[in-house]
């Protein structure tokens, strides 16, 4: 095996596990989006009096675990780019 398809072959496998990353990083994101979800809806029966204040936390960190989970995939295009 020569140099060239040594580099090919690695080049291969950074761009199989980059692609691997993206997607664990789209399950790690929707499962927490999913238990955010849940839990601020059994927060919100539980007191429904306190739902905006159950409301407004779990939309910002919604958010956070979506900035996570873009970042994460920006990475992993650069990785397959380059």
């Amino acid at each position: 095996m020569t140099l060239q398809e040594t580099t090919q072959a690695g080049m291969d496998l950074a761009k199989f596990g980059a692609g691997i990353g993206a997607g664990i990083v789209a399950v790690g994101a929707g499962l927490g989006i999913s238990r955010i979800g849940a839990s601020a809806n059994d927060g919100i029966a539980r007191q429904p009096e306190a739902a905006d204040n159950i409301r407004g936390g779990s939309v910002i960190l919604a958010a956070l675990i979506e900035g996570v989970a873009l970042f994460a995939v920006v990475i992993t295009l650069l990785i397959v780019l380059k």
